[in-house]
């Protein structure tokens, strides 16, 4: 793999030894990128690490592809990253796919019950799929039965859009896909 940070003006001007980035562009996909991260995400360089990516929606890459195979840890904080990531580039017609996730790391996923917001992927050309195919557009999808992230609570969602959890009083966005964030 190459460094091609330079596809995003301004990417290296701040660095961080605890998590180091890698850009890749992915010419199959529009707008798309393949973001390989090695080392940690935690609350001191999750600060880092929303600049970073800001700075890559900002240059117009909304398709993002988070290769974590040499991510080996991810702290709640840093979750809350990737879920900040969501709601930056969702309104923007974009998606997030997390690729090659280390079991340790998948399991906090899990365990916070983010795991269902997050398409995760084992190989590159699955995520390339994805952003190929799309979702498919489509009220079928609904009325959606799921659980709070929260707290675990069945809902059931009849349409897209915003609201708020029954039992905990979370706020839950659901999209036309069916896809549920916190929102």
């Amino acid at each position: 793999m190459s460094n091609n940070n330079d596809l995003v003006p301004g990417f290296n001007d701040e660095k961080d030894d605890s998590l180091k980035i890698n850009l890749e562009k992915i010419n199959d996909v529009d707008n798309g990128l393949v973001i390989y991260l090695n080392g940690y995400i935690d609350t001191y360089n999750s600060s880092f690490f929303q600049k970073r990516i800001s700075k890559v929606v900002e240059s117009g890459f909304v398709n993002l592809i988070f290769n974590c195979s040499a991510l080996n840890y991810v702290s709640s904080t840093g979750i809350g990253s990737f879920t900040a990531f969501l709601k930056l580039i969702k309104p923007k017609g974009g998606d997030i796919v997390l690729l090659e996730i280390q079991p340790k790391v998948y399991e906090v996923f899990q365990l916070l019950g983010f795991s269902q917001f997050f398409n995760i992927k084992d190989s590159l050309p699955d995520a390339i799929n994805f952003f190929k195919q799309g979702a498919p557009v489509s009220e079928s999808i609904f009325p959606k039965i799921f659980s709070c992230p929260v707290c675990s609570k069945r809902l059931k969602a009849t349409r897209a859009g915003r609201f708020r959890c029954s039992e905990c009083k979370s706020i839950l966005a659901i999209d036309q896909h069916g896809q549920v964030f916190l929102g």
